[in-house]
């Protein structure tokens, strides 16, 4: 069954739990955390209290938002510190990673994806995946600090050419630069489309 949000009220991060070598990137996470906050939304994430992660989560907290974090019993003390996770709205622990993703899918609404590493990285590609698959009509969104994710379009733009990307109707990722604009697009697309169908321009983004 395809899930579809015919509104937000959530928004899960994808994000590095380290700030990076470019301060542009904790700033991102700092701002982005601030404007979930200002649309009244909650923020869905990993959990983590350090590095970008960090950085989102108190975005949200200090101004007034509410955050659910999630994170595999075995990564608290390596991604966060039990005072630190006292201070999330809500905190779920899970056995492993697998429990942890599909948890994060279903309590959010739309997807968007900070600067990170591997694990950022197979996150955001399976939520991809199950766009492609039809599972989910969700908007996502690649935050493209300072162009972090050019390599990663660029390769989604390469394999489209080679004919290994069907469905590609169904893969339409926002990439947008500007932290500030990431909320209201996201809220921009489900009022202009009824939904999470068209905007045939995005993809021809990558």
């Amino acid at each position: 069954m395809t899930e579809k949000a015919s509104s937000i009220r959530s928004v899960c991060v994808y994000c590095g739990s380290q700030p990076g070598r470019d301060p542009a990137y904790m700033a991102a996470g700092r701002a982005l955390g601030r404007s979930i906050a200002a649309n009244g939304l909650r923020l869905v994430y990993g959990g983590g209290t350090k590095g970008i992660m960090g950085a989102v989560a108190s975005g949200v907290l200090s101004n007034g938002g509410l955050v659910t974090g999630i994170i595999p019993e075995f990564l608290m003390d390596m991604e966060a510190t039990h005072h630190s996770l006292g201070q999330l709205s809500e905190l779920i622990v899970t056995k492993d990673m697998h429990e942890r993703k599909h948890a994060m899918f279903e309590r959010a609404d739309a997807f968007v994806t900070l600067p990170g590493g591997i694990g950022t990285l197979e996150e955001i590609v399976e939520i991809m995946t199950w766009a492609q698959l039809g599972r989910h009509e969700k908007p996502m969104v690649f935050a493209n600090v300072n162009g972090f994710w050019d390599p990663m379009l660029e390769l989604i733009r390469h394999m489209r050419e080679q004919g290994f990307i069907h469905t590609a109707h169904r893969v339409q990722p926002m990439v947008i630069g500007e932290i500030d604009d990431i909320i209201p697009a996201i809220l921009e697309k489900l009022e202009t489309v009824g939904g999470l169908d068209g905007a045939e321009d995005l993809i021809a983004r990558l």
